[in-house]
């Protein structure tokens, strides 16, 4: 994947496709056929065949091994996770608060080792001088869209919180000069990538949280904050993820009432 990442930008349009496909869908490749993959991005499969080659394997084969590997050890569902604990004995209430505790612990000590300094400023920036910050996060990631919606109103910051409430599409009401905060973790929710690059057509800034620089939010934005959060059990922290919205949140306060 970092090879992947270091070469897209330097690909020709068909290749490219398939990098961004790949980047959006990396579970696809374990499950799929080759035509099957270059159907999604949009490309013969002799095009994908010459991306695997480019990449460094011998044929989709060999890329798709290695993709099964990591496929294999994908999230399970929360009733999988629930059954998991009860047959680990972890089940009393503080034994369980004391592994979530050290997990945030964790989460929050590798923050500082992903957040790029620079990007975090410049994301910081771009929110305080942005007319109005728009706001999405789906599924996981929507009790922190909700607070940063929540803090950023308290700072006196024009604030619009995108949540498909009702199926209602607010995305014309991204501006030129205006901002969108869009968050979402692995597996990414569709509905935000697609704001995220709504947004950036509209000539409107992006800031994305995320957890990798695989995320399909990086080909919208340089601006990306990616987050490692520890889990226990399968059940990921979020300590880390609304730690940084709160230092989002406070600095961009504090610029725009300076």
């Amino acid at each position: 994947m970092d090879r992947m990442l270091d070469i897209s930008g330097d690909l020709p349009k068909r290749l490219r496709q398939c990098a961004d496909f790949v980047a959006a869908n990396p579970d696809r490749i374990a499950v799929s056929t080759v035509a099957e993959m270059a159907e999604g991005a949009g490309v013969k499969p002799s095009a994908f065949m010459r991306f695997c080659q480019v990449l460094g394997f011998s044929g989709y084969s060999q890329m798709q091994r290695l993709f099964r590997e990591n496929y294999s050890q994908n999230w399970p569902d929360y009733s999988t996770r629930l059954e998991k604990l009860r047959e680990s004995g972890a089940g009393s209430p503080s034994a369980l608060l004391a592994e979530f505790i050290e997990a945030g612990r964790h989460s929050l000590e590798n923050l500082v080792k992903t957040i790029d300094p620079r990007t975090l400023d410049a994301a910081i920036k771009m929110l305080a001088e942005a007319q109005m910050v728009h706001i999405v996060g789906m599924r996981r990631a929507f009790s922190v869209a909700a607070y940063l919606a929540y803090a950023f109103e308290k700072m006196d910051v024009p604030t619009m919180l995108h949540d498909s409430v009702g199926k209602l599409d607010s995305r014309h009401a991204i501006r030129r000069g205006d901002a969108v905060i869009a968050i979402t973790f692995a597996p990414y929710t569709h509905e935000t990538v697609e704001l995220a690059d709504v947004a950036r057509r509209a000539g409107a800034g992006v800031v994305a949280i995320t957890d990798s620089l695989a995320s399909p939010l990086r080909p919208v934005t340089p601006l990306l904050l990616t987050i490692s959060e520890a889990d226990f059990g399968d059940f990921r922290s979020l300590s880390a993820t609304l730690s940084l919205a709160m230092a989002l949140v406070v600095s961009v306060g504090t610029i725009r009432r300076a």
